[in-house]
């Protein structure tokens, strides 16, 4: 088992409770009993508009595995497990309704609120660990975390292939913010931008399954 797997099946779990709080939101509103404070984007959205997003989704990963390939960077890809691939996918949700739910500017112009998007998106692009790599080796424990030794941990990476796929992370945020407030989407529901997510995470796992980069199922 992947010293990691623990903490994606803890993330899971975690994720299907609060997907459960946000579904519930989601049908009060579809009965005329939504809460006074629901949860971000707990509102329907059409068919159209979540197959306009998964298209996207699938264009962004098309030219992204294009890049690679054209770049020779495709070997230089992470491995992935079948637990982290399902963690994948709750995190699309998680990360839908933190990013693309709680951190958007409301009510202050258009101008304000795609300021804060590419702010937002560039935070996004810069969390997943593409240009760095945080390892404590034999001092990850459950034990004190000496938060005034992050930079012991903490290891550089600016290689091509992460500018690259921190690129490609940017873009994509990018887009699910758009099917979030596009014109398609008239009660800015969150549900294009989770199935957007959903699709780019689902075609990764395939792309790298293909490549052979999928090592197990833990």
């Amino acid at each position: 088992m992947n010293d990691e797997s623990p903490f994606h099946i803890l993330m899971i779990a975690v994720g299907l409770y609060v997907f459960h709080l946000w579904r519930q939101d989601y049908l009060a509103h579809r009965t005329g009993t939504a809460s006074s404070n629901p949860l971000p984007g707990a509102t329907p959205a059409s068919v159209k508009a979540c197959v306009f997003a998964a298209v996207g989704a699938v264009i962004i990963v098309s030219a992204e595995t294009w890049g690679e390939l054209h770049l020779g960077i495709s070997e230089e890809q992470s491995t992935m497990t079948v637990v982290f691939g399902v963690y994948s996918l709750i995190a699309a949700f998680i990360e839908e309704l933190i990013f693309r739910g709680f951190i958007v500017i409301e009510n202050r112009g258009k101008a304000l609120r795609w300021a804060g998007v590419f702010g937002a998106s560039v935070l996004f692009a810069a969390l997943h660990p593409f240009l760095w790599a945080w390892d404590m080796g034999e001092t990850a424990t459950w034990r004190a975390i000496e938060i005034w030794r992050w930079n012991e941990w903490l290891t550089w990476t600016f290689t091509p292939k992460g500018w690259f796929s921190t690129a490609a992370v940017f873009v994509s945020s990018l887009w699910f913010y758009t099917v979030r407030f596009a014109i398609f989407n008239g009660t800015q529901s969150l549900i294009p931008s989770i199935v957007a997510h959903a699709t780019k995470n689902i075609c990764v796992f395939i792309i790298k399954g293909a490549q052979g980069f999928i090592v197990g199922w833990w």
